[in-house]
């Protein structure tokens, strides 16, 4: 799980039932300075990716809440927002939802990249590769979708 502040944690644990009762995975929360301004960002994914649409409907049902319910929040601005393309692979559910995607892998043993699928194995929380490399999540240095323009 993400390192959140205290009002970033606050705001995830509001918007998370929120999230699953949309069918929407919540995938961080983040509460900072950036300049003068003070942003409170929620990043949202589904399998297939979300759309603008997405962002606005859970926008437009948690914020209220979070008016409501995180009150140290002072944010200038509320933003929900895909987590992009190049956001790196970090709990299991990640795997989950990208699985049959090829995806760029470093290992932690191995610094030599790969690019290749994958499956799941969420019994034993293993992600088997194409190449025959079996990995628990503690083992890969880093892992992103692979991005074919």
């Amino acid at each position: 799980m993400a390192k959140r502040s205290k009002i970033a944690q606050q705001a995830y644990d509001v918007a998370l039932p929120v999230a699953e009762e949309m069918g929407i995975d919540l995938v961080d929360c983040e509460y900072k300075k950036e300049g003068q301004k003070v942003f409170l960002r929620l990043y949202i994914d589904k399998k297939g990716g979300v759309s603008l649409d997405d962002c606005e409907a859970f926008h437009n049902k948690v914020e209220p809440m979070i008016d409501e319910q995180v009150k140290e929040a002072d944010e200038d601005y509320f933003e929900v927002s895909s987590p992009g393309l190049t956001r790196p692979l970090q709990e299991l559910r990640d795997y989950i939802r990208y699985e049959g995607e090829k995806l760029d892998v470093t290992m932690y043993q191995e610094p030599k990249k790969f690019t290749c699928g994958y499956t799941v194995d969420g019994e034993r929380e293993k992600i088997l590769f194409e190449n025959g490399v079996e990995a628990e999540l503690k083992d890969i240095a880093k892992a992103v979708r692979h991005i074919e323009f």
